[in-house]
């Protein structure tokens, strides 16, 4: 990567309806008992998460009734829009800012179709100017955080002094479904919330912490183990490998090929800052990373109150990092469809 990129501001934000796990189990095994015959048997994946809480753009009533694609993306627009400009307005105010001081914006989300996009919509609102270079980026899902932070990254670096704000928001929770429930459903529906973050970063010094490097890792032959299918319901979530064993046998070797390309070694990771896709994840990725039990603790923290909010929930990790106090050296990592390993490393 050119010359480091500081990140000037870094903000969460969640939508207003929270969905305490034990309400949604109670929710699912009234919904789903007569519609899956196996619930049953995997209602324990409720229970084994971690999850105390998550946020979602409609209220857990809303779910009780069959939606359609139509319904669903409406759902997501409206709830995106919202979202996305609180999460903007924030980064903004942070990183003392407005608007028409920005001069790319990189939207990432999968999780709704909107064209024109998230940042067009919002553009009015937040003062955007009107020769603002836009990126929107679909189809990155629990990648998108880390893959669209060293996107910004390098635009930043490409124009020395510009100011680059990126949104990384995703609305899985819309894609919960009555209609001909699968297992990746059952688990989906038990794991998924929604949320947004955003941050504006700048190449040079000066920011909380900067961008050194970032790195990419696709298995070849993997485009199997994660992604949507896509029906007249809308999204459907696809879960066609188990993530915690291929994590566990093959996410070292990418990662040392990843960190070798920048000139480091593990040993020269002070911290990983993980995406936390659910309990037996983390827990694959420490072993993977001989990390040692418990050593994701902020992962763990954020999953039980916002659950898997895909893109976003690895910046939520790294949220909670920074007001913890950052490690001299991190590595921001998500694993997402593709399937890919995603990299980021800051140096505080």
């Amino acid at each position: 990567m050119p010359p480091p990129v500081g990140l000037l501001s870094l903000v969460t934000a969640s939508p207003p309806y929270e969905l305490r796990q034990s309400d949604v189990i109670a929710a699912a095994r009234e919904l789903f008992r007569d519609r899956f015959e196996q619930f049953d048997r995997m209602a324990p994946v409720f229970e084994n998460t971690g999850i105390v809480a998550r946020q979602a753009v409609r209220p857990i009533e809303w779910f009780f009734e069959p939606r359609d694609w139509a319904e669903r993306n409406a759902a997501y627009l409206d709830g995106a829009v919202q979202l996305y400009a609180r999460a903007a307005a924030a980064a903004l105010d942070e990183a003392g800012l407005t608007g028409a001081e920005i001069d790319s914006l990189v939207t990432v989300s999968s999780t709704g179709i909107s064209t024109p996009s998230l940042e067009a919509r919002c553009a009015g609102r937040l003062g955007f100017r009107t020769d603002a270079r836009r990126t929107p980026v679909f189809g990155l899902g629990c990648a998108g955080g880390v893959t669209g932070l060293a996107l910004a990254a390098r635009l930043a670096a490409a124009e020395p002094g510009s100011r680059v704000l990126l949104v990384c928001l995703e609305l899985c929770t819309l894609s919960f479904r009555l209609e001909r429930p699968s297992k990746a459903d059952i688990v989906a529906t038990a794991l998924f919330g929604d949320g947004a973050a955003a941050c504006v970063v700048q190449a040079g010094e000066g920011g909380f912490t900067q961008l050194t490097g970032a790195a990419e890792h696709t298995w070849p032959d993997s485009l199997d183990i994660m992604g949507w299918r896509v029906d007249p319901e809308g999204l459907g979530v696809i879960f066609a490998q188990a993530i915690p064993p291929f994590a566990r046998r093959r996410l070292r070797p990418a990662m040392e090929g990843m960190l070798e390309a920048q000139g480091l070694g593990l040993a020269d990771v002070d911290r990983f800052l993980c995406h936390p896709g659910g309990t037996k994840v983390v827990e694959a990725l420490e072993t993977a990373l001989d990390l040692g039990q418990g050593a994701l603790d902020h992962e763990r923290a954020v999953l039980a109150d916002h659950g898997n909010m895909s893109g976003p929930t690895v910046l939520f990790v790294l949220d909670r990092a920074r007001r913890a106090g950052l490690a001299a050296r991190s590595v921001l990592t998500a694993l997402g469809p593709g399937f890919t390993a995603s990299t980021a490393t800051l140096v505080a």
